[in-house]
């Protein structure tokens, strides 16, 4: 893990501090509601759910371990009622967090995205373990460049990640477009959404990963790395997760309102 900088001020910290504690709030609330729906939605989409509550809670755990691990990072107090003053504990802070949950909770994101479209089995099997093996990919090259103050370093190793990455957004955007328009009209639409929220959201990650290659650096960087992963995670996982769930819901309306018509 690379070291904290020194200078961060109180705005600074705070704001890395409340949008880790978001992620916490965000993505626990969103396990709950979740796991909460299974019991209303058929049985061959629960298993799609139930991965969503799952890539949830995995995030709630590490975004807790990541917000312990800013607030021992750093020593926060004031003088006679003066202004607030930030400084490093000693205490190493912990972002290596991050990339164990990516590297958990990625492959899944793309799985539950699958298993909730219900393609055949030889489909699903294929298209789950080509797209999880690619984010596992991209996962691991990109952390050895993200504890890297280098730049030049740092470019190396996410031109490597952003091969994988681009056969993933193929795929989304281009692979599963046959897919998507077998799918029953009442959920065609989100399906689409999901597709491409995916891809607008993970486009966020490569562009956050660059910020200390680009002229950022110190205080600002760091401030601007944590801000731009959390508000990335909460609609990679949490915003996505509700359209699982509302996909889930649909073609389980869909599928009840033709049985009871047949």
């Amino acid at each position: 893990m690379a070291p904290l900088p020194d200078g961060i001020s109180y705005g600074q910290w705070s704001l890395v501090y409340n949008s880790l504690s978001f992620g916490i709030a965000g993505m626990g609330s969103a396990t709950i509601f979740f796991w909460l729906q299974l019991p209303n939605v058929n049985k061959s989409y629960r298993t799609a759910l139930i991965i969503t509550g799952l890539v949830t809670a995995i995030a709630t755990y590490h975004y807790v371990r990541i917000f312990n691990s800013w607030v021992d990072a750093f020593t926060v107090g004031n003088s006679k009622g003066g202004d607030y003053q930030v400084a490093i504990s000693g205490a190493p802070f912990n972002d290596a967090y991050r990339y164990v949950d990516w590297l958990l909770t990625v492959p899944l994101l793309l799985i539950e995205l699958i298993l909730v479209m219900k393609l055949p089995k030889d489909e699903t099997v294929k298209l789950s373990t080509n797209l999880g093996l690619a984010a596992a990919a991209m996962i691991c090259l990109g952390y050895p460049g993200e504890i890297q103050d280098a730049s030049l370093v740092r470019w190396l190793w996410w031109a490597l990640s952003m091969i994988p990455f681009c056969y993933i957004v193929i795929t989304l955007v281009g692979g599963l477009g046959e897919a998507t328009d077998k799918q029953p009209e009442a959920v065609r639409g989100l399906v689409t959404y999901a597709r491409f929220l995916t891809v607008v959201s993970w486009l966020t990650y490569p562009f956050v990963y660059i910020v200390k290659s680009i002229g950022l650096a110190g205080n600002t960087a760091t401030t601007y790395e944590q801000v731009g992963y959390s508000i990335a995670d909460f609609v990679a996982k949490a915003v996505f997760g509700v359209l699982i769930w509302a996909i889930a819901a649909g073609k389980s309306a869909e599928e009840e309102k033709q049985g009871l018509v047949a």
